[in-house]
């Protein structure tokens, strides 16, 4: 299994969906978990807004992101978020970012994905 360098996955959110909060986090832990298992892994996953929540500690998707990273992806968290959640020093999954690299991201990458 290796990463799909045409392929972007940005997460806005911790969870998937609207409506109600865990079922949303269920959603998305189920959407990580079966694009791990297709095997089409993205180049590179990047999180904004509270989507910073699923890379950072007391997430239940730590381990799964990790499967990521071990397959090749690179996992950005939006350093703004990070800053207004107050979460940059609980980062531990990926590296923060900034807006240039992702809307280079967004531009750059032939498949964007967006749960």
């Amino acid at each position: 299994m290796s990463a799909n360098n045409n392929t972007l996955l940005f997460l806005k959110s911790s969870s998937m969906g609207e409506g109600e909060p865990d079922l949303g986090e269920k959603l998305i832990g189920s959407f990580l978990d079966m694009l791990i298992e297709t095997g089409n892994i993205p180049a590179r996953v990047v999180c904004v807004n509270t989507g910073i929540f699923l890379t950072t500690e007391g997430s239940a998707m730590t381990d799964t992101l990790r499967k990521l990273v071990d397959a090749g992806s690179e996992i950005l968290s939006c350093g703004t978020c990070l800053d207004y959640y107050d979460r940059r020093d609980k980062l531990v999954v990926g590296e923060p970012t900034n807006m240039k690299v992702i809307v280079e991201s967004l531009i750059e990458y032939k498949k964007v994905l967006t749960p």
